[in-house]
């Protein structure tokens, strides 16, 4: 790590807040200067953001604050509406622990997110990120939220060259040396982000544009391109599975719900092949089964990797009993 000295930290955080107050981008769970985030606001953009880009994320947001105003409606809403309504963003068991979070702030917090990490930490679905994100963000509190772009940027102002994810805890102490005594913690962890969402990306990093620029180690190198490193990744194994399409003569086709009891999968870590096969029957003894069709398909909140399979069904792409 370069060696930065802690007189130099004030100057490096006010070029920051200086350079967030004049870029930063409009979003709708943002508050506009001069007012106080809206914590359900902020909470639920930072859950929705997970492995989700902000683009993808805005609709969505606006329609759940649509539907559901406050983290009380969220709570009082049925699990099943608010899956269809997160359908497309992907691992629901996100869905699943937003609801329970905002059952549980609703009914352990009088309705009022907690403002400590370690209190946001003994709620439903949230991380150490989460937690920091929105302590500091909703409720000005000095806590260091490291994303992957807080990581790019820690990365390259230091120089770190130890490859991911062996270099988190470097990463992590100089993320927290950067944002040691901040007077606008809130501000400074979003424009850490918004500075690695925008300026300092992946590839072509844009550093004449940079607050940090005549600071930064490894723009003196010339390695900035090159940072974070990686460890090489390890080959996804494939493995296979069989989904049973069953449909009967209207046209119709059975889905089943799942019992909340399940064994998950994550499907980050390996690829998955599907051998669909069809069939029929009149009288399906299933419980917790619906027969649908293809015009109210979206109101079920069904995963991209069945849709996917349900196209193919329906399109006579399956193999028969």
């Amino acid at each position: 790590m370069s060696s930065t000295k802690k007189s130099q930290i004030p100057r490096l955080q006010q070029q920051l807040l200086d350079w967030f107050d004049r870029h930063q981008r409009v979003m709708p769970w943002r508050a506009v200067k001069g007012k106080r985030p809206n914590p359900y606001h902020v909470w639920l953009s930072e859950i929705m953001l997970q492995q989700t880009t902000v683009v993808t994320v805005g609709p969505y947001f606006m329609k759940f604050i649509g539907k559901w105003p406050t983290v009380h409606d969220l709570a009082a809403a049925k699990l099943d509406d608010v899956l269809a309504a997160w359908a497309g963003l992907g691992y629901y068991a996100r869905a699943r622990n937003l609801h329970k979070c905002a059952i549980a702030v609703v009914e352990k917090c009088g309705g009022k997110f907690p403002r400590m990490v370690d209190e946001l930490l003994e709620l439903p679905g949230i991380g150490p990120y989460t937690a920091a994100a929105v302590s500091s963000i909703a409720f000005d509190q000095p806590a260091v939220a490291v994303d992957g772009n807080v990581e790019r940027v820690v990365s390259r102002f230091f120089a770190i060259e130890e490859p991911l994810p062996l270099s988190k805890p470097a990463i992590r102490a100089g993320a927290a040396k950067l944002a040691d005594g901040v007077e606008r913690p809130g501000d400074f962890t979003q424009g850490f982000m918004e500075l690695g969402a925008t300026v300092c990306t992946p590839r072509k990093s844009k550093c004449p544009l940079c607050p940090w620029r005549e600071d930064c180690a490894a723009r003196k190198l010339g390695i900035q391109e090159e940072l974070p490193r990686k460890l090489p990744k390890a080959v996804k194994p494939v493995r296979y599975g069989k989904v049973y399409w069953i449909s009967n003569a209207k046209g119709e086709f059975l889905i089943h719900k799942r019992a909340e009891a399940e064994v998950r999968h994550s499907f980050t870590h390996f690829d998955l092949v599907l051998d669909i096969w069809s069939g029929d029957t009149k009288n399906p003894a299933l419980e917790q089964s619906v027969w649908i069709t293809a015009k109210n398909l979206d109101d079920y909140a069904l995963p991209t990797l069945m849709k996917k399979a349900i196209r193919l069904c329906m399109n006579g792409k399956t193999k028969t009993a």
